[in-house]
C-alpha cells in the first residue's frame, strides 16, 4: 500500500524507499507496536486500518481511537477507524443517534455493543432490537408459518451480531425474560419505551409515518440508536424513505446526533469497499446518461415545436 520495502532481521526493521513513505510506515510500525504493548490484539485488516487513519490524519493517536467498547464472546469490540469512534462518542453523548452509511461500516454492530455494555453497567434495564419487516419483493402474509417464523429471517441479523457479544445460553435467557427484545417494528406501536436501549436497524425501509411512531415511543433514561443505508430502499416507488425524512426534518434539534459513513469507513473485506464505489460510479453514470436523454429529448421536442410554428406560418402567408 505503501510502496515500502520491509526487511526484518531478528528483533531489528529496516525501511527502504522515498522519504515520505518510510516516515509514514515507521509511524504505522510504532502505532502498532504501541497497541501491541497495551495488550491490544493486531490483524492484519487493523494494518490497512491504521495506514488509511495515518494516511488521511497524521496526528492521530490510535490508542484513543481504538479504546475498547466491550468485551464479547469472540473477543474485545472495539472501534477501527476514526469515523466509528466519531460514532461511539455521538452514541455517548446523544439520546438518539442517526447512522447512515454504506454495508460494513459498523453501524449495527457498534450500536449493539453500546446496548450491551450500558446493559452489563446498568445503566438501562433492557435492550430493544427492531427492523422493519420489508423486503425486496416479499411480504409476511406469503412467507409459511406462523407469526413468528414469518419475522424470524427478519431479525436474524440482529441475534447473529448479538451473540457475538455474549454467551449463547445468556442471551438466550435475557430475550426469554424479556431483557432483550428482537421484534418488527411494527411492534412497537404504542408503547411507551422507558429504561432502554432502543436499536432501530434497516431504517431506510421505514415509511415517514412509521419513523415518527418510533422515534416518539422514547421514554425516560432511554436511548435510540437508528441505522440504515439509503442506497438499499426496498420501499415501494415513490415512497419517501422515513430515514431520508427524518434526516431532514429533525437536522439541527438539540439532542440528536447524526454519523453519516463513507465508502471509505468500510471495515469488512477489502473489496466492500471497491464494490461500493463501483456501484456508485455505475449508478452516476446512469444518472447522467438519463439526464443526456432527458435533455436531447426536451431538445427534440422544441425543434419539432418551432417546426410546427414555422409551417403554420407560412400556411397563413
Amino acid at each position: 500500500m505503501l510502496g515500502v520495502s520491509i526487511h526484518a532481521r531478528g528483533n531489528e526493521v529496516r525501511l527502504e524507499g522515498e522519504a515520505d513513505p518510510v516516515a509514514l510506515a515507521r509511524r504505522v510500525l510504532e502505532e502498532l507496536y504501541k497497541l501491541i504493548e497495551a495488550g491490544k490484539g493486531v490483524h492484519t485488516a487493523d494494518v490497512r486500518h491504521v495506514i488509511r487513519m495515518l494516511s488521511d490524519t497524521p496526528e492521530v493517536q490510535l490508542a484513543d481511537v481504538y479504546e475498547n467498547v466491550l468485551r464479547g464472546v469472540r473477543g474485545v469490540i472495539r472501534a477501527k477507524n476514526l469515523a466509528q469512534r466519531s460514532y461511539v462518542d455521538l452514541i455517548r453523548k446523544h439520546d438518539v443517534t442517526f447512522a447512515v452509511g454504506p454495508a460494513g461500516t459498523g453501524k449495527t454492530y457498534l450500536a449493539m455493543a453500546m446496548a450491551v455494555g450500558a446493559l452489563h453497567h446498568k445503566e438501562i434495564s433492557r435492550i430493544i432490537l427492531t427492523r422493519p419487516a420489508v423486503e425486496a419483493g416479499e411480504r409476511l402474509g406469503f412467507l409459511p408459518g406462523d407469526l413468528a417464523e414469518k419475522v424470524d429471517p427478519y431479525m436474524r441479523p440482529l441475534y447473529d451480531a448479538l451473540r457475538d457479544m455474549m454467551d449463547v445460553e445468556k442471551a438466550a435467557r435475557l430475550v426469554e425474560r424479556g431483557t432483550i427484545e428482537v421484534a418488527p417494528l411494527a411492534f412497537m406501536r404504542g408503547r411507551t419505551l422507558n429504561d432502554s436501549f432502543v436499536i432501530l436497524d434497516e431504517a431506510q425501509n421505514t415509511t415517514g409515518e412509521q419513523m415518527k411512531m418510533f422515534l416518539t415511543r422514547l421514554g425516560e433514561n432511554s436511548k435510540a440508536v437508528i441505522t440504515g443505508d439509503v442506497t438499499q430502499i426496498d420501499l415501494p416507488s415513490g415512497t419517501e424513505s422515513g430515514l431520508i425524512e427524518a434526516t431532514r426534518v429533525l437536522d439541527g434539534v438539540r439532542g440528536i446526533g447524526f454519523m453519516r459513513f463513507q465508502p471509505s469507513d468500510v471495515v469488512r473485506h477489502p473489496l466492500v469497499q471497491s464494490i461500493i464505489r463501483a456501484y456508485d460510479r455505475a449508478a452516476a453514470g446512469a444518472d447522467r446518461a438519463n439526464a443526456g436523454a432527458d435533455r436531447a429529448a426536451a431538445g427534440g421536442r422544441g425543434a419539432s415545436a418551432r417546426a410546427s410554428a414555422g409551417e403554420g406560418d407560412g400556411a397563413d402567408g
